[in-house]
């Protein structure tokens, strides 16, 4: 069954940000949910040469290498997803 939305903005909201203060470049982990459907947990915010930036959910595989396990499909959404988590960040 294949499910056509209509609607194609979705709402994206923090609901747990962890700070670190450790001095290192990871600055937070963070949930999101999405449109009051489901929650992805294990955000990164990472502080890199050109300012924050999110990395996604991601575990290690059985050959040590790290995978993303969350993958936005569009720029847009990508996009959203990280001014959600640095405005959060921010405030």
């Amino acid at each position: 069954m294949v499910l056509i939305r209509k609607e194609t903005t979705m709402k994206i909201e923090v609901i747990c940000m962890h700070r670190l203060d450790n001095g290192g470049s990871l600055k937070a982990f963070a949930d999101l949910q999405f449109d009051d459907a489901f929650v992805v947990k294990g955000f990164k915010v990472v502080e890199g040469k050109d300012g924050l930036f999110v990395g996604m959910p991601s575990e290690v595989g059985k050959n040590g290498k790290w995978f993303d396990i969350f993958m936005p499909l569009t720029d847009e959404i990508k996009q959203d997803i990280e001014d959600a988590l640095v405005q959060a960040y921010e405030a």
